[in-house]
């Protein structure tokens, strides 16, 4: 089915590129890179110039660490929200929040997508979703706490959990009011899981797309790709654009990223040779 995100209709043969920007002082990448607004708003200004479709603006680190109150997560996100809305009118935005009260507060300011990555948490989001008539990602988060690390996790079968987990959410939204067309779901790589656990999704992720519903994939620069390659932080960019490749083939409709040009030439190419667009030039042979 089609996805529609703000202004946004985003066709089945269409993959749509999502920038982070962190609003955070201790993010796990770059280190509160775009913490200052000025700084945030020129990575947004560079992430849409170089071919991304929606930025996820956040302001909670997911690992553990310093607490982040409401009050404080609403004074990183929310009027940044108002602020990119003004600069960037046909800009899909989505906040990447567990709280429904955040959620509320950026529905206010011009936010189109509501990107829950613990897994429904607090029910309420979806019902501000619906609400607002945002879009909302439901994310298979191991059934954890937010800003908890896994320890010794074990499922019978990752995928069918990541799958029941994240159908089961979708239409708990759908209950709650939010459009079908609006809903994504997550495997959450690396949320609840170990490596090999992040693995076996990324290589099943058909299972996921074959449920129709139109699946995110957030796996820039995380933790499996490290440890599946005894790669540093800062080394992992090859990793995360194989990946990208393998998820994009397999049927990912959104691909959320700190690389924007790089991962947009690769989702092209992937849609070029699976024939959902024509080559940009088509010379060879033919002169």
């Amino acid at each position: 089915m089609d996805l529609r995100l703000g202004a946004r209709t985003f066709r089945p043969d269409e993959i749509a590129l999502m920038a982070i920007i962190n609003r955070t002082p201790d993010s796990f990448f770059d280190r509160g890179a775009t913490y200052g607004e000025a700084e945030a708003l020129d990575a947004v200004a560079r992430a849409v110039e170089e071919g991304a479709d929606i930025v996820d603006i956040g302001g909670v680190k997911a690992a553990p660490g310093v607490d982040v109150d409401t009050a404080e997560e609403l004074r990183r996100v929310a009027s940044f929200v108002g602020a990119v809305r003004s600069r960037h009118p046909g800009l899909v935005i989505s906040v990447d929040t567990y709280r429904a009260a955040v959620g509320r507060a950026v529905a206010a300011e011009g936010a189109d997508l509501l990107n829950d990555a613990w897994g429904g948490t607090e029910p309420e989001l979806a019902e501000v979703a619906g609400e607002h008539g945002l879009g909302l990602v439901c994310t298979h988060a191991g059934h954890l706490p937010p800003r908890t690390r896994p320890h010794r996790v074990g499922y019978d079968d990752v995928v069918a959990d990541v799958v029941t987990t994240t159908v089961g959410l979708a239409e708990r939204a759908v209950a709650a009011g939010v459009r079908r067309d609006g809903i994504l779901i997550d495997p959450g790589h690396d949320f609840g899981k170990n490596t090999r656990h992040s693995l076996e999704v990324t290589r099943r992720l058909a299972e996921m797309t074959a449920t129709g519903w139109p699946v995110l994939v957030a796996m820039s620069n995380k933790d499996f790709l490290g440890e599946a390659l005894d790669l540093e932080l800062g080394d992992r960019l090859e990793a995360t654009l194989a990946v990208t490749t393998i998820a994009a083939w397999l049927g990912a409709r959104v691909v959320r990223t700190h690389a924007v040009r790089p991962a947009r030439r690769v989702l092209d190419t992937v849609r070029a040779v699976r024939g959902d667009v024509e080559p940009r030039i088509s010379r060879r042979g033919l002169a």
